[in-house]
């Protein structure tokens, strides 16, 4: 079946805005892109009067309908895909996504995912703990000087997706795992990989990243997240079962002592 893309499915995600005016202006630039669906988590100041002035009434009614949450990654789990923007390059920034690359994408996932766009705060970006809440990143080019205002760079992102979703027929994605299936098969790929000691139990975080990376190309369907979580069960299974058999041999085989006189 082939159909656009989905309004409704996209959600755009400001981490800790700093200005009330910032979380206004993007309101309005995501109702000039036909996008209304708006996730504020843990702002310092939500001026409600400061928002809807740089909102305008035409976008008075994303204001209305936005959530204010304050946990990024409970906001996040029920998410089916997650996009990160970041200016910085680099370091565990590596796979990182044009807009226009992005909206491609995106388009046939929102068919029958939820989708949500991150933001981080205006001064400083989404930290590395951030990131690892995403499944891709989009960066957007610049010349010399890189800052961007928040709105600028929501309306951008949002352009792209809109103009990309005016090609004829694209086709869906299937449903993929969400955020909080996908964290539980993390917590329990780490869990066992220190078990088996694959990889380091001093820092196990910056081992496991290299699995969300892998697995974040694959993009994961739930019933594909189950069956590696099935199989970390049976491995944990048979690694107590290996011990346990160890322990009862090595107890049959203890020799008796002998009486002395």
């Amino acid at each position: 079946m082939f159909k656009r893309i989905n309004f409704d499915n996209i959600t755009i995600v400001l981490h800790q805005p700093r200005h009330p005016e910032n979380i206004g202006s993007v309101a309005r630039a995501m109702c000039n892109m036909g996008f209304s669906r708006l996730v504020v988590i843990d702002p310092p100041n939500f001026d409600r009067n400061k928002i809807l002035k740089l909102a305008t009434h035409a976008a008075s009614h994303v204001v209305d309908k936005s959530s204010i949450c304050s946990d990024l990654k409970d906001a996040l789990s029920h998410f089916n895909y997650v996009v990160g923007a970041t200016a910085r390059l680099g370091g565990q920034r590596q796979v990182v996504n044009t807009p226009s690359k992005l909206a491609q994408k995106l388009v046939p996932i929102s068919i029958e995912n939820r989708i949500a766009i991150l933001f981080g705060p205006e001064d400083r970006g989404l930290s590395n703990e951030d990131i690892r809440n995403c499944h891709g990143l989009v960066n957007i080019p610049t010349a010399e000087f890189s800052s961007l205002n928040l709105a600028q760079a929501v309306i951008i992102i949002c352009y792209e997706i809109f103009t990309a979703g005016l090609e004829e027929n694209t086709k869906s994605a299937p449903r993929l795992a969400s955020r909080h299936e996908l964290d539980g098969m993390y917590d329990q790929l780490k869990d066992i990989l220190v078990r088996i000691s694959y990889i380091n139990p001093e820092n196990p975080d910056y081992w496991i990243n290299n699995l969300r990376r892998f697995f974040s190309r694959l993009q994961l369907r739930a019933k594909e997240v189950s069956i590696i979580r099935g199989i970390c069960r049976q491995i944990n299974w048979y690694g107590k079962k290996c011990y346990e058999d160890g322990k009862n041999i090595r107890q049959n085989h203890v020799m008796p002592k002998h009486k002395e006189f």
